[in-house]
């Protein structure tokens, strides 16, 4: 097996089992660290709004580091499937300004 090329292929192989301990529909927090900048928040949003379609504002929290210079956004969801968070997921590595996902 080769090495992935990149994050999503990363993510993509290491959740490559058909069983999961998971059984959906169950609550999932995603967490999201990027650098702080504006326009993060809405990228991130425009992800989660493909993927995940009664996302309310009350289930996501916003929090910036102690010294400022990155930002963490904790979107609580209720996933449907195992292949809705790994999409999901795999869409967030490869977004402009993420640097993790959690």
């Amino acid at each position: 097996m080769s090495a992935p090329r990149n994050r999503g292929e990363h993510f993509a192989r290491m959740n490559d089992s058909t069983e999961s301990p998971l059984v959906f529909p169950t609550d999932y927090p995603i967490k999201v660290v990027g650098r702080v900048d504006p326009a993060l928040r809405s990228r991130v949003d425009a992800v989660f709004a493909r993927h995940v379609h009664d996302l309310s504002a009350d289930r996501i929290r916003e929090r910036d580091s102690a010294e400022g210079n990155f930002v963490s956004i904790t979107y609580s969801i209720v996933a449907r499937s195992r292949e809705q968070v790994t999409a999901l997921v795999q869409e967030l590595v490869a977004t402009e300004g993420v640097l993790m996902v959690i």
